[in-house]
């Protein structure tokens, strides 16, 4: 029951901020951005450009590319050369995209509108609530489902983040 209740609060967490003014992408990166230790301003700059399936091109499903940032941040590699853990990330993100085409036929932007939205209710901005807080919803939830407590993560998240960032700073360097 407490795991039902925590996955509610990551949907109700992500959907809040969607209803807040955030993008789909924004609202899922912030909804877990806690939990990989990621500031909430870098969360919000990360994500900024990916709603709208990626800046309003109507691609990838905004919630989507958000969902495959968190997956980034719990499954993802910060060797180059480890082709093992980059291609069970590349593995989690085919899955959550699966996941999300199984429910809604598709994870592309234009095709979720077109199904499920009129082109005026677009045009009115009302397909945010017709379509796209419940997408944002529902990649929460599968996201819950994909990510393992923090922790039973097989690394700290904490060091994959650091580690991430130092990485970063040595490149500028």
């Amino acid at each position: 029951m407490k795991e039902i209740k925590q996955k509610q609060e990551y949907i109700d967490k992500a959907q809040s901020l969607f209803d807040e003014g955030y993008a789909c992408s924004q609202s899922i990166l912030l909804a877990y951005g806690r939990q990989f230790n990621i500031d909430e301003r870098t969360a919000k700059l990360i994500s900024a450009n990916f709603g709208g399936g990626m800046g309003r091109l109507r691609q990838k499903c905004g919630a989507v590319t958000g969902g495959f940032m968190v997956l980034g941040l719990a499954f993802g590699n910060t060797d180059p050369k480890d082709m093992e853990t980059k291609l069970a990330s590349y593995k989690k993100v085919r899955e959550l995209n699966q996941m999300v085409e199984d429910i809604y036929g598709t994870s592309n932007c234009v095709e979720l509108l077109k199904k499920h939205a009129t082109e005026a209710e677009v045009a009115e901005r009302k397909h945010h609530k017709i379509i796209c807080r419940r997408v944002v919803g529902d990649v929460a939830g599968l996201l819950f489902d994909i990510i393992p407590t923090p922790n039973s993560l097989p690394f700290d998240v904490t060091q994959n983040v650091v580690m991430n960032i130092e990485n970063t700073q040595e490149q500028k360097d």
